[in-house]
């Protein structure tokens, strides 16, 4: 996979919101929420062009009954993929386009990690342009190394984590 780090692209909100109406055309009531997360949700950060999106559905498990149709929107079904309680999902294969994180309801601790970073990043715009700038350095660094790139980024990463859920709780 080839890494690249590029300057917002406005257009990204859109491209989310017309992945988002394919799948809840899909998942109908067994969605409960679709959020556009993710670096490509936070205005002025640099990103890779990857569309992530968080789904909170009724029923984990329930998920694996629409893998054919996930698959016929270009996805790649992944299952857990490392994070327990997860359905993944990837589109595009080196070229990913898009990323699909779902959780269950009631998985408010993932479902909480992923928001609380995402407006954590809105709302700091110091902390925004850090990491922007530690992913270009990495992206340069690791051009062809997803495992290089992501470990780089990791360390900072969960730190900010720490912070957005602290900033989620004391901000409600």
């Amino acid at each position: 996979m080839n890494i690249t780090v590029v300057e917002h692209n406005p257009k990204w909100k859109h491209e989310y919101l017309k992945e988002e109406k394919l799948i809840e055309k899909i998942l109908q009531k067994e969605l409960v929420n679709s959020f556009h997360i993710g670096s490509t949700s936070i205005p002025d950060l640099k990103a890779k062009p990857i569309i992530d999106i968080l789904l909170v559905v009724n029923d984990i498990k329930a998920l694996d009954n629409y893998s054919q149709q996930f698959e016929k929107l270009g996805y790649e079904v992944m299952g857990e993929f490392g994070i327990k309680q997860r359905r993944y999902y990837r589109k595009g294969g080196n070229n990913r386009t898009h990323q699909i994180h779902a959780f269950q309801y009631d998985n408010t601790q993932e479902i909480e990690r992923h928001l609380s970073f995402r407006d954590y990043l809105c709302q700091n715009s110091e902390i925004r342009q850090q990491y922007g700038e530690l992913k270009s350095k990495l992206a340069h660094k690791f051009p062809n190394d997803i495992n290089g790139y992501s470990n780089g980024k990791d360390e900072f990463v969960r730190k900010i984590e720490k912070e957005a859920l602290k900033w989620h709780w004391f901000n409600r």
